[in-house]
């Protein structure tokens, strides 16, 4: 059980952050592409790659109405070895499981590696399931830039995908009939409710907006203090704004977690500074309230949406219907994005969600016991066994 984890877990290891760096099309993410290959193909399944770099495996032929499971492979930078892989490696075990009692399903199923969940690389989460469902337009992700200045469809190409071909896929989308995903839980609700799985009921609104400040470049030991124009110290006062601006509205949650200053040396001004906002609430309302109330204050330059992401609710009947097959199970909503949420918009769509018992994510201390790894595949097996 769980051998997959192990046998990828140098794949990928940031030894300066500590964790996980595997962005799209990096290196660390194309090996584990090729690890999924590979162990996807070991158990008999047929792989196939849609035109937004989407990977499926298939358990025969590939068909309609099919029932589909999986995760993504991609991380945050040092981010922890269980969000994502959990739920394909997971979704593999499930599937050896099943042929090894001789299971035979009666409806066509794949397990499916999503392209870039995390957004780590070029800005926008759940890059692949959006371009699928036409809620991205695929110009606009094409010419997406990573920090090094490559954009999307150049570092596509590299990794052997054609950028012509990005765009919505009904073809692929008509084929799924549900979708399950099981996550590691990033949170303690499982923690504090004792339990090792539970079922997920919906997702928070939440999206990611770009503040710029720009100044006067200069240097940090000739140009005396009365007079400058330092742009840091804006967005200094922006990040103070965030906060004070969440906490005034009870279960919101507002982050800054990433800031680049140009030209960015230790003796210099700064002539301009960028930092990455992402902000959640419980309803779409509140989230834009939220942000409203951010760019009023913090005085940007400019103030740019870069993803967003309307609330969730997973459909009721099959998370009852889950729910209640696993023995009752608690259900629970999320503040973390996933592709389960992009597509419940257009398919039946439902998530696992398996207990982290420090309720640590996108870091490297992120963890879930064996046992309860293990409860995750038997949930997820029993699931596949009552749809398929």
């Amino acid at each position: 059980m769980l051998a997959g984890l192990d046998e990828i877990r140098d794949l990928g290891a940031d030894p300066v952050r500590g964790g996980y760096s595997r962005h799209l099309w990096s290196t660390a993410e194309l090996g584990l592409r090729e690890w999924f290959v590979e162990r996807a193909t070991r158990l008999g399944l047929g792989i196939d790659r849609d035109r937004n770099g989407n990977l499926w495996a298939w358990w025969g032929e590939p068909g309609a109405d099919a029932v589909v499971t999986g995760s993504h492979l991609d991380s945050v930078p040092g981010g922890g070895a269980y969000d994502g892989p959990l739920g394909v490696v997971s979704a593999l075990d499930a599937v050896a499981r099943l042929k090894a009692r001789g299971f035979t399903p009666h409806r066509p199923f794949a397990v499916i590696v999503f392209a870039e969940e995390e957004g780590s690389r070029f800005g926008v989460a759940c890059l692949g399931s959006r371009l699928m469902v036409g809620s991205l337009d695929p110009a606009v992700a094409g010419a997406l830039r990573d920090r090094d200045g490559v954009t999307l469809a150049d570092a596509a190409r590299y990794a052997g995908e054609d950028p012509e071909l990005f765009g919505p896929d009904p073809a692929a989308l008509g084929r799924i009939g549900l979708f399950i995903e099981l996550h590691v839980e990033q949170g303690r609700g499982l923690v504090d409710l004792g339990s090792a799985v539970g079922v997920a009921s919906g997702i928070l609104a939440h999206g990611r907006w770009r503040l710029s400040f720009e100044g006067e470049g200069n240097h940090a030991g000739a140009t005396p203090m009365i007079g400058r124009r330092d742009p840091m110290v804006a967005a200094a006062a922006a990040i103070l704004a965030v906060r004070e601006a969440a906490l005034a509205r009870p279960g919101t949650r507002a982050t800054v977690g990433r800031l680049e200053a140009v030209p960015g040396g230790t003796n210099v001004i700064p002539s301009r500074v960028q930092l990455w906002l992402d902000a959640r609430a419980e309803t779409d309302a509140e989230a834009h309230e939220l942000v409203a109330t951010i760019a009023a204050r913090a005085s940007a330059s400019a103030f740019v949406e870069e993803s967003w992401s309307s609330s969730v609710e997973f459909d009721a009947s099959l998370r009852d219907r889950f729910a209640a097959g696993l023995g009752g199970v608690p259900v629970l909503s999320t503040g973390a994005g996933h592709d389960a949420g992009v597509l419940a918009a257009h398919v039946p769509s439902a998530m696992l969600f398996v207990r982290n018992p420090s309720g640590v994510s996108h870091a490297p201390g992120e963890f879930a016991e064996l046992a309860d790894c293990v409860a995750g595949t038997d949930a997820l097996e029993s699931l596949l066994v009552s749809v398929l």
